[in-house]
């Protein structure tokens, strides 16, 4: 596979303002698509040049109870938080700086060694890190440091051949179908 980066994360919210003054006026992203028809608006963010992160507006979505990054919960579950990287350590202190003003808790600037990191929650709930990337680049020299490790991390750490069926040909050319979707009208 051939990946170019994340193209987006979705969230939802009850209150499309506020999720637009907080992430497009607070953290700076440009909006890039805005749709929406009565019952469903549906908002594209500009995290970079690749990525980005979206937000359905739901009317009845509560936000997410907010709970400290990375301790374990129990239930269901869908995922802990979102890291969005910084250019250096003067953007993450910046960073720091306009939440803390807009007064949203942020953490204090944390250390983990490959990674300088700041946490907090938007409006939403949603917990959010920002990183700097610090000394060793995991991507360059990938770390391996589990005391209990499960089984498949013994076959190393890149992707494992033969582990699935091989997939058929894909469909080529005239073949190919793409159905119209949300949006679709934007490519006229």
């Amino acid at each position: 596979m051939k990946y170019s980066g994340v193209n987006h994360v979705a969230f939802a919210t009850s209150d499309m303002e506020m999720t637009i003054r907080y992430w497009r006026d607070l953290l700076g992203m440009r909006i890039v698509a805005a749709m929406g028809k009565p019952g469903y608006k549906q908002y594209f963010f500009e995290i970079s040049g690749r990525d980005m992160l979206t937000f359905f507006e739901w009317p009845d979505v509560e936000p997410l109870a907010e709970k400290e990054h990375g301790v374990p919960v129990k239930g269901p579950f869908g995922f802990d938080h979102v890291s969005l990287g910084l250019e250096d350590d003067d953007a993450l202190f910046e960073m720091r700086a306009a939440i803390e003003a807009a007064g949203f808790w942020v953490s204090e600037p944390i250390d983990h060694g490959f990674i300088h990191s700041i946490y907090t929650f938007d409006p939403n709930g949603i917990a959010l890190e920002f990183s700097v990337y610090a000394g060793r680049d995991i991507r360059e020299e990938p770390i391996e440091q589990d005391a209990v490790p499960p089984e498949s991390l013994g076959e190393g750490l890149m992707p494992v051949k033969g582990r699935w069926p091989e997939p058929g040909s894909p469909v080529k050319g005239e073949g190919r179908r793409l159905y119209p979707g949300m949006g679709s009208e934007f490519a006229k």
